[in-house]
């Protein structure tokens, strides 16, 4: 695929997307903004998913794109939304780092990403894979963060499953990457969301409260 045509275009505004909706979780102050930023993302990982499918010709990648969709977009928020309600939480995401420190270190890890996937893969591979390697390593990065900056533990999940949804932002980049790899990998994030769900109650029912910032008190007593 030659640079500036349409495809090629169309494959990079999806990727920049699930950037952005990167920087969009970061940002957000309550929960249910969060919630709602994250199926946003999934929605838009599924079809730069379905994309790779088309430009590609790989059905495999409609597979991913389906079940993208329906876990990312519609299941796993609406789970979400129905625990704030079950735990009655309140809605204010606390944070361990300002918004605007937050944001201004998903921009450094952004250029970090771009600094470290661009050289590596020069010549190796073609524009569209390398650039799309440094959007899903960027959306990985800021996962991560999120996961370190938040304090609630429904925020650090959605900051793993964001961090999940680089990975299969980078497989489906990747021209002949097996489905097998793509859906092991969403399985196994899957299965640790399942397990952080159930850690999840237990702090509420421990300490009635999802500050996790809380366990460092009790740490040693």
């Amino acid at each position: 695929m030659s640079f500036g045509t349409p495809a090629y275009d169309v494959a990079h505004l999806l990727g920049g997307g699930v950037l952005l909706l990167s920087f969009v979780l970061l940002y957000q102050r309550r929960l249910d903004a969060v919630i709602s930023a994250f199926a946003v993302q999934g929605a838009l990982l599924a079809a730069a998913a379905a994309w790779q499918g088309y430009i590609q010709g790989a059905a495999g990648l409609y597979v991913t794109a389906a079940i993208a969709f329906v876990a990312k977009a519609v299941a796993i928020p609406l789970a979400l939304r129905l625990l704030l309600g079950r735990l009655g939480l309140h809605r204010t995401v606390e944070t361990a780092l300002g918004v605007g420190a937050s944001l201004v270190a998903a921009v450094a890890l952004v250029g970090l990403s771009v600094l470290v996937i661009l050289p590596i893969t020069a010549g190796q591979a073609q524009a569209l894979t390398r650039e799309d390697m440094a959007l899903a390593l960027s959306v990985v990065l800021l996962g991560m963060l999120m996961m370190i900056t938040r304090r609630n533990a429904i925020s650090q999940v959605i900051g793993l499953m964001s961090l999940e949804n680089g990975l299969i932002l980078a497989a489906v980049g990747v021209t002949g990457m097996p489905l097998v790899v793509e859906l092991s990998t969403a399985a196994l994030v899957l299965m640790v969301a399942v397990v952080a769900g159930v850690v999840v109650f237990q702090i509420r029912d421990r300490l009635e409260t999802l500050d996790t910032s809380l366990l460092d008190r009790l740490r040693g007593g």
